[in-house]
């Protein structure tokens, strides 16, 4: 890795008539923009002819400038002034911007400009008429590094953007919600206030993310969704996920809190189909690992009154225009008109005292941020303990314990091939023996059917191996699996299934029978069978990476994903071990672990005629599934379908060879399996 630092920018203003500023709220971040403004006029760009604050104090920024109660007081006093620098609290933005503009100045408004969608579209149109300039505060905008990332997508260095995301771990104590009166609120008496980690602290972060994917306008966002949570006694969020889909197809993912365990920097994740980019925005760092290598680079940053003082004389572009913030303002509208963020409970909030001050802090929130952008999911999705639950179908339960649990996988993101699954599956003890979505495979959802190669079609999500590339490659070739309709009974569910291609049209019919009945007092047994048919006239090809030449690679069918676990051990009747059993045709295949700590043991047995090869993964990740098309595709037609059944123990305890056998050979026939 190498360090590269883009050319600086030339230093300060022109010296040429200065301009006249006058800042309204000079107390919080309005410090801020005094030090700013003083640091333009040692060299000569702008001058402070006024200040507006509730707070009148005459004296407290020099002789030279005079302070007013509001700005209709600025006016009656005759003063001119060309620019307005609004640093007030959110709601009070829209009326000090429209006073701005009747006193024919330009403004830099702070972030984020206004508190709701309507508000927005009048200013608009108000500094349209007035032919005024509008700079939004997202001073991130200002950073050159995304000018960077624009070249960079230009020049398929990191390939076609694929997704973008952005990742806030910031800690905050009590203190910093109480440090106003709007601080922590969604609105007070009836007025907008919409505070809250989307709108207000992590906002650059929202922002920077949705310039980089290309969203600008409020046109620009075709789908939105959020996810709000509070683990302070606050009304608005300091936990939340946002979710948007750009008109263009870019998905944005946003995950954002104020409980981290430790204060880090936010970052930005720009997902191409040939590598990646890292911008950590607050340091103007931009990381790009592709295939030629991984490098740093560190930008400037251009000033956002600069730019405006630059845009009034010279004509210059503004950084971060008012129509340019227009995706940003409907994501702080669905904030604003979601319900209340939902109220994380206490045995899920661990508090750190630490000089008098207190904080919240959510243990494993920042895994719980890392796989929600990777993933493209929400909290709840991907199960965090003290988010909402997911939507769920049916429940299996087995001697008065559920065991396992119908996923729809309608919150599964499109590049992860969305389909119905089984996730948790528990033994009766209780002990959790699926994955769902993990960091090393995103796209792997508990226990499920699914293909690689699909007539071409990829039905398992990520990325596709292809005879032609001899690689992985990401295309825009993924499926999605709904049910069509589902009867369920105590011991089975029956559902009929559609495999829809990306352009919505069938591929293929499935139709899946599962069943769940006791074994033993330590054990029960899930049963699968499915049927795959042409949902037309033609055959339909089923493939694998391994038919299409990757050696070893013929995952595909029935695929049980299994958690984290230690001390795994994998065998057969005849043989142990990872190497040993992959690809094998033994009748049964045991994999025993630890999970968290607690024993569990799972025993896969054909349920058929089919003799496909066991796929075993340990040393990567714990997966373990039956390898419909091992080496050579396989052909359904409407004549003769494709048909295969597997059933599992699932068993508290470890088991070896011996007991797995016995366990078998106890084991009577489901008659329904």
């Amino acid at each position: 890795m190498h360090a590269q630092t883009a050319p600086a920018p030339s230093a300060g203003l022109p010296r040429e008539a200065p301009v006249r500023v006058c800042l309204v709220g000079i107390g919080g971040f309005g410090e801020r923009h005094l030090e700013n403004i003083r640091r333009l006029e040692e060299e000569g760009g702008v001058r402070l002819v006024a200040a507006v604050d509730r707070r009148v104090d005459d004296g407290a920024l020099g002789p030279q400038v005079p302070m007013f109660a509001d700005l209709e007081q600025l006016r009656s006093a005759g003063l001119d002034v060309d620019v307005v620098v609004v640093s007030t609290p959110i709601d009070t933005h829209f009326d000090l911007a429209l006073a701005a503009l009747d006193l024919g100045a330009d403004i830099l408004l702070e972030k984020p400009p206004v508190a709701n969608l309507e508000q927005f579209g009048r200013l608009l149109a108000a500094a349209e008429d007035a032919g005024r300039l509008v700079q939004v505060g997202f001073q991130s905008l200002g950073s050159h590094a995304l000018e960077l990332i624009d070249r960079l997508l230009e020049s398929g260095e990191i390939g076609r953007l694929r997704a973008v995301g952005a990742t806030g771990l910031w800690s905050r104590d009590t203190d910093y919600f109480t440090r106003s009166p709007w601080a922590g609120r969604r609105r007070i008496g009836g007025v907008d206030v919409v505070d809250g980690v989307v709108t207000n602290p992590l906002a650059h972060a929202v922002m920077t993310a949705l310039r980089i994917a290309g969203a600008r306008t409020a046109e620009d966002v075709s789908q939105l969704r959020t996810e709000l949570y509070r683990a302070n006694a606050i009304e608005s969020d300091d936990t939340s996920v946002v979710q948007v889909r750009t008109a263009a197809g870019v998905p944005v993912t946003c995950a954002l809190t104020l409980c981290a365990d430790e204060q880090q920097d936010p970052f930005i994740t720009i997902d191409g189909t040939e590598g990646q980019a890292v911008l950590h925005y607050t340091r103007d760092e931009l990381t790009v690992s592709g295939p030629g290598g991984t490098r740093t680079i560190t930008s400037g940053r251009t000033n956002l009154l600069e730019n405006l003082v630059d845009a009034r004389r010279n004509g210059t572009a503004l950084l971060c225009p008012l129509a340019a913030t227009g995706a940003f303002m409907r994501v702080l509208d669905a904030v604003r008109t979601a319900p209340d963020p939902v109220p994380i409970a206490p045995e899920h909030v661990r508090w750190h005292e630490e000089g008098g001050a207190r904080r919240a802090v959510l243990p494993g929130v920042e895994d719980w941020a890392a796989r929600a952008v990777k993933a493209q999911s929400g909290f709840a999705g991907l199960g965090a303990p003290w988010a909402d639950p997911a939507p769920a179908g049916e429940r299996f339960a087995v001697a008065g314990h559920e065991v396992a649990r119908v996923r729809t996988g309608e919150e599964i993101a499109p590049t992860s091939s969305p389909r119905p699954f089984l996730h948790p599956v528990r033994t009766l003890g209780g002990v959790i023996v699926t994955g769902q979505q993990p960091s090393d495979h995103v796209w792997h959802l508990g226990v499920s059917t699914a293909l690689q190669d699909v007539d071409g079609l990829n039905f398992w999500g990520g990325r596709t191996y292809t005879r032609e590339d001899q690689r992985y490659v990401w295309r825009r070739d993924h499926g999605h699996v709904v049910r069509v309709a589902a009867l369920a009974t105590d011991a089975r569910l029956d559902e009929e299934l559609s495999w829809l291609g990306p352009d919505g049209s069938a591929v293929l019919a499935e139709q899946r029978r599962w069943t769940f009945r006791p074994v033993a007092e330590h054990a029960w047994e899930l049963g699968l069978r499915f049927r795959l048919s042409p949902a037309g006239d033609h055959p339909v090809r089923l493939g694998s990476p391994g038919s299409n030449g990757r050696a070893g690679g013929g995952y595909g069918g029935f695929f049980w994903r299994l958690p984290d676990c230690a001390d795994a051990d994998v065998f057969t009747a005849d043989a142990a071990g990872e190497d040993a059993v992959h690809g094998s045709v033994s009748p049964w295949l045991a994999f025993s672990a630890e999970f968290s700590g607690r024993p569990a043991t799972l025993v896969l047995r054909h349920g058929g005629p089919s003799a496909d090869p066991w796929f075993v993964r340990v040393s990567g990740y714990p997966g373990v599934g039956l390898a419909l098309a091992w080496d050579s595709p396989v052909t359904t037609t409407p004549e003769a379908p494709v048909e295969r059944a597997v059933h599992v123990l699932v068993v508290d305890g470890r088991l070896d060879t011996a007991r797995v056998q016995a366990l078998l050979d106890g084991a009577a026939e489901s008659p329904d399996a």
